[in-house]
């Protein structure tokens, strides 16, 4: 028999559980996620059904993310259901934390509400400056042994790696969007989503 969590409402009035499902193809069904998350009396659920973790553009999850409020509680079945790498997972739940909603993870015991589970908020915002860390080194690294073998670079791009990694830190976990970025480092929305691509970030 499968036990689902308790989930402690937020004293903050009108809090809400938002919940969200994802299978990756047509063929699965949504029934188990589903299961867990009206277990856990959910407001509202969203879903994506037959669409791969590793897309940017999820419709369900969009909408879930518009929907969710301060105070309330963004509820999945998996971890592996709502991030599409570990660091948009880990910029999410920096953002959950920045706007003041809580979270839980059904499978992996993970709830917010609780004043243990705040602590994971704090292990997903180190994960994602680590995650950054290691790309930006990577990349330098990359650079310099390909300078070394006598490689003949291109033309200097309009923004390096930490400008890259500091307008997709911004979007994904303060909320700004890609246009604004680009105006603020004066390119174009074009420039700026081909750099996240070339650094291996994917779309914003």
């Amino acid at each position: 028999m499968v036990v689902f969590p308790e989930l402690d409402r937020p004293s903050f009035e009108g809090a809400r559980r938002i919940g969200y499902a994802r299978v990756s193809t047509k063929s699965q069904k949504l029934d188990m996620q589903m299961d867990a998350l009206n277990a856990v009396k959910c407001d509202h659920i969203f879903s994506d059904h037959g669409i791969s973790g590793a897309k940017a553009k999820r419709p369900g999850l969009d909408e879930a993310l518009a929907e969710v409020k301060a105070g309330d509680v963004f509820v999945v079945f998996k971890l592996c259901r709502l991030g599409r790498s570990v660091l948009h997972l880990a910029d999410l739940l920096t953002r959950f934390e920045r706007e003041n909603i809580h979270f839980c993870s059904i499978s992996e015991g993970i709830n917010t509400t609780t004043s243990g589970g705040k602590l994971v908020y704090h292990l997903f915002s180190a994960l994602a400056e680590f995650h950054r860390d290691l790309i930006r080194e990577n990349t330098l690294a990359g650079l310099e042994a390909a300078r070394a073998r006598g490689v003949k670079l291109g033309p200097k791009f309009k923004l390096d790696e930490y400008d890259i990694l500091e307008a997709h830190r911004a979007i994904m976990q303060d909320g700004f969007t890609t246009e604004e970025m680009a105006r603020r480092y004066g390119v174009s929305g074009l420039t700026v989503t081909r750099a996240f691509e070339r650094l291996g970030v994917g779309a914003a």
